[in-house]
């Protein structure tokens, strides 16, 4: 079934067609500094939708230049997306070079809470993709992991960045308040509490003295530098993080809410994730809902 949509605007944001905010026609148009958050009933069907739209992105790529770089993320919360991107037909993975986004320092490959692993499995195995650079987080020298991925990864520019967004709001490891201000690709940063809590929570670690208290995580500033955000976020225990950092001020104790500032980023929610929005965009959502999706503008 084909959907059909409506667009509202909340914040200081045109209101702009659909066709043109999902497009790279956005892109560079003064003023547009609008996400995209879009509301969907059931986690099934936004990683179905997110997909689609990810996979037009790589596409997209691919044909203008003959190659496509992504960030991947890899969770919990990413694995309807990442089961749907890998069986889209179509896509020459051949040419499609993936970063890593985060990883703990200290954690062998062989743990089930890897997002080295998680993201061999996820993605890089289903889809056979050969260029792909990993975070070795139990290196010897994280900082020399630091400077390598990161040059290669700010040697040229990323195409689309996959993101999460945590339970205390933040956006890789960049908890609150993250750094919105360094402008290296990789930074060593001390997890807090919340965040470690929460991978307890998902049962990749027994008890929270099991979580690593120190990662590698891209950073905010590196990650705003893709041409395209696709951030997947389901779930009832996002609610409060989504509330947050779409209804209150872009701030660093709001991680995701950097988002906001991106000419072309897009939030994929759904119901149980959207479930604290305030009467505002609630309304908005509402009274722009056809069929299984709503959604609507927010500025920064």
């Amino acid at each position: 079934m084909k959907l059909r949509f409506k667009l509202a605007s909340v914040g200081p944001c045109p209101l702009y067609n659909w066709q043109t905010l999902r497009g790279a026609t956005l892109r560079g148009t003064p003023g547009a500094f609008c996400m995209l958050l879009k509301v969907f009933n059931d986690r099934v069907a936004l990683g179905h939708a997110a997909a689609a739209q990810a996979a037009a992105a790589i596409r997209r790529a691919v044909a203008e230049r003959g190659h496509a770089r992504i960030i991947a993320a890899t969770a919990a919360s990413q694995l309807e997306f990442l089961h749907d991107l890998t069986r889209v037909q179509g896509i020459d993975w051949s040419k499609v070079e993936a970063f890593h986004l985060d990883e703990y320092i200290g954690l062998p490959v062989s743990h089930p809470g890897s997002f080295r692993k998680m993201l061999l499995e996820q993605l890089v195995q289903k889809t056979g993709i050969a260029s792909y650079h990993l975070l070795d987080g139990d290196a010897a020298d994280p900082l020399e992991v630091v400077r390598g991925v990161g040059q290669r990864l700010a040697s040229l520019p990323v195409d689309i960045a996959f993101l999460g967004i945590g339970e205390n709001g933040h956006i890789a490891f960049n908890d609150p308040p993250a750094d919105f201000k360094t402008e290296e690709p990789y930074i060593i940063v001390n997890l807090d509490e919340a965040c470690r809590q929460q991978q307890v929570g998902e049962a990749w670690f027994a008890d929270i003295s099991q979580v690593p208290k120190r990662a590698i995580s891209m950073s905010a500033r590196q990650i705003l530098k893709a041409k395209e955000i696709l951030a997947v976020v389901p779930g009832p225990r996002k609610a409060q993080a989504v509330k947050a950092c779409f209804e209150g001020a872009v701030s660093p104790t709001a991680p995701a809410s950097i988002l906001r500032t991106h000419p072309n980023a897009t939030v994929y929610l759904d119901k149980n994730s959207a479930s604290l929005l305030g009467p505002t965009l609630q309304n908005a959502l509402d009274q722009n809902s056809l069929t299984d999706e709503s959604q609507v503008t927010v500025g920064p």
